[in-house]
């Protein structure tokens, strides 16, 4: 990292499985990016709950006496459906407010392998991004080629001219857990003029208009 501004992490949301998956590889994985953010001191915000690769990242920051934060829909608390989370936690009422105080409360994001929900919010955040909503790094530690038929997909989306170069940049992909923190720490995104002058503040009565030649 020598000669590399380093952005300062101090908090990094976890998007992940509430399966453990076919693979013992993405369990160990899970666990092992729980500790490397343990050992460098940050800490976790996650889903909530004990559930698969959820409950092995959240597990292994505990264990190394860092803060972890679950937030989750108290549609999940009903009847334990999601176990005991490890740590403090936040009850929200949906699933879109869990998203936003997930953004509001991280430093960086970072997606292991999951399902249609682990999707949902590694695309809402790019996509966030992308709309200058936050300008905070987001990453996919690529356990076995996990996330190979993905990468390729939005590398084709390009192609076709339905993602730009620019917005590509802002989703960052490693095959180790200390690669990927590395890469989201050296993490530096300049973002569409246009879309940078957009405001999203609640007080925000009119937003700037947008050359209609913007591939979104």
């Amino acid at each position: 990292m020598e000669g590399v501004s380093v952005r300062k992490i101090k908090k990094i949301c976890v998007f992940c499985g509430a399966n453990s998956g076919k693979d013992v590889a993405f369990v160990n994985a899970a666990f092992h990016l729980g500790e490397v953010l343990g050992k460098r001191k940050i800490d976790l915000v996650y889903g909530g709950g004990k559930l698969g690769l959820m409950g092995c990242v959240s597990t292994a920051v505990a264990q190394h006496e860092r803060q972890v934060l679950g937030i989750i829909p108290s549609a999940f608390t009903v009847n334990n459906l999601v176990g005991e989370t490890c740590g403090k936690e936040i009850k929200v009422a949906t699933m879109q407010e869990r998203l936003v105080m997930m953004m509001e409360l991280s430093d960086a994001f970072i997606a292991l392998p999951g399902g249609f929900g682990t999707l949902e919010e590694l695309f809402q955040m790019i996509s966030w991004a992308q709309l200058s909503i936050h300008n905070k790094p987001i990453g996919v530690l690529n356990i076995n080629g996990f996330f190979n038929g993905l990468l390729s997909f939005v590398d084709h989306a390009v192609k076709q001219e339905f993602i730009t170069p620019r917005a590509r940049k802002i989703l960052i992909s490693a095959t180790t857990a200390d690669e990927l923190v590395d890469k989201l720490q050296a993490f530096r995104f300049k973002s569409d003029p246009a879309l940078s002058k957009l405001k999203w503040s609640p007080s925000s009565s009119q937003k700037e208009k947008l050359d209609l030649t913007l591939r979104l």
